[in-house]
């Protein structure tokens, strides 16, 4: 997905996450521990910081302040750190910047600040009774970056061993495959693109009745073990 479209995407989701806002900042996070909607958004307004300085600034270092607890107030510091993000990004994606993982390029943050508030958006909304859908061709580009970027974070962190065997996954609505490990794949999970990320990440199980399963599930169940991601 080229630079323009991610940071189109990017302020879309910004601005639904920040649309919860207006609900309960109370209400639980069904998928974040014992976080609340304030704890999510807290998160992600610091992240939104810490992603700018990496590119502002070159570092990975900054600790913001945490958000503030007053409804509104919180609204409008997460508007801030929406804006300060986005005029971060707002460049050509090949100029260098700190970053966790390869590539060490501003066009890193365009696309994992995507991920992260795609994922935090539906969070959000699932947490006041309501997840919308998300953008297809986000979510196929964000099923290649657990693989391609979140996975081997976690095995070069040492949190993770690589795979043994391969898995498949197949997107039965845009007909997208993704292989993760070395060899032939010994199963093949198969689900809408959204419904395989929201697995990838936790947010739903794999035995949703939505996804299926061939070959060996439980060599594929153990690939998908990993941690995959944080």
């Amino acid at each position: 997905m080229d630079s323009a479209s991610l940071l189109l995407h990017l302020r879309r989701e910004l601005d639904g996450f920040r649309a919860c806002l207006d609900g309960d900042s109370a209400a639980r996070v069904e998928h974040c521990g014992d976080w609340t909607l304030y704890d999510l958004a807290d998160h992600l307004g610091r992240g939104n910081l810490w992603a700018a300085a990496g590119v502002t600034e070159g570092h990975g270092d900054l600790r913001a302040a945490a958000a503030p607890r007053e409804p509104a107030a919180l609204g409008r510091w997460f508007d801030d750190t929406s804006e300060t993000l986005l005029a971060a990004l707002d460049t050509d994606p090949s100029t260098a910047a700190w970053t966790f993982f390869p590539p060490h390029t501003v066009g890193f943050w365009q696309r994992r600040r995507c991920m992260e508030t795609l994922v935090h958006r539906w969070d959000a909304e699932n947490a006041l009774g309501a997840p919308g859908p998300l953008n297809t061709e986000l979510v196929e580009d964000g099923v290649s970056e657990v693989f391609d970027t979140m996975a081997l974070r976690m095995i070069a962190r040492g949190r993770a061993d690589p795979p043994t065997v391969a898995l498949q996954l197949h997107a039965t609505d845009t007909g997208s495959t993704w292989t993760y490990g070395p060899g032939d794949p010994v199963a093949v999970l198969s689900g809408t693109a959204e419904n395989l990320l929201l697995t990838l990440w936790g947010r739903l199980p794999r035995t949703e009745d939505a996804l299926t399963w061939e070959g060996d599930r439980q060599a594929g169940q153990r690939v998908l073990d990993g941690p995959l991601v944080p």
